[in-house]
């Protein structure tokens, strides 16, 4: 573990690896909620964690750099259901690349509960983890100028759903019928770091 100072007041915890990111941001949240750790926001994303508003980095850093971080604790927060249909243009490389059917893919990811590891790249998108190391993909060679939003999206180890329409060069699988991010909702994005997700296949899926 190391941590870099961020600015006077913040400070950047790096990590080995994605369960350990987790596991911090875990063991941090515990901390701000029994009163011990006094910090303004915990940002977690793939191999690092943010802590903006510190009052002391300088002892933070010492002190979270030499202690042991538990496992992250079983989730406990209310199971998140995307309907989705398993249309995507790329579902077929997809099923190349597992070496399995276009139907076992949907099989596969739907059968799968996924964590949102960190959030980022667009307003509402989140990071799922789930799928065993065995079924990473790779991003496409050439991304495309224009995804549209709900897009159901595989890359590396993630699965994401696109809440608008954007850039990208994720593999699409399918296609999710939820609004990820809406500023009339409180809060205004449905997925936050944390957050238990499962697909649920609609239509012909």
């Amino acid at each position: 573990m190391r941590a870099l100072p961020v600015g006077d007041d913040a400070l950047l915890v790096e990590v080995a690896s994605g369960e350990q990111a987790q596991a911090l941001h875990a063991e941090l949240l515990r901390r701000r909620a029994e009163g011990s750790l006094a910090v303004r926001e915990i940002v977690p994303a793939a191999r690092t964690v943010l802590l903006d508003g510190l009052a002391d980095p300088v002892r933070w850093a010492s002190e979270l750099t030499s202690s042991e971080v538990p496992p992250a604790p079983p989730r406990a927060r209310e199971l998140i259901e995307l309907p989705v249909r398993y249309d995507g243009p790329d579902l077929a490389e997809v099923a190349a690349h597992w070496k399995v059917s276009e139907r076992e893919v949907a099989r596969i990811h739907a059968g799968t509960e996924f964590t949102v590891a960190f959030c980022g790249f667009a307003p509402g998108f989140g990071y799922l983890t789930g799928l065993p190391a065995r079924y990473d993909v790779p991003r496409r060679a050439t991304p495309r100028t224009a995804v549209p939003a709900g897009a159901v999206a595989l890359a590396g180890p993630y699965t994401g759903v696109y809440p608008r329409s954007s850039p990208g060069g994720w593999q699409l699988i399918g296609t999710a019928e939820a609004v990820l991010w809406d500023h009339a909702r409180a809060p205004a994005a449905l997925l936050s770091p944390g957050a238990r997700v499962r697909f649920v296949p609609v239509g012909d899926a």
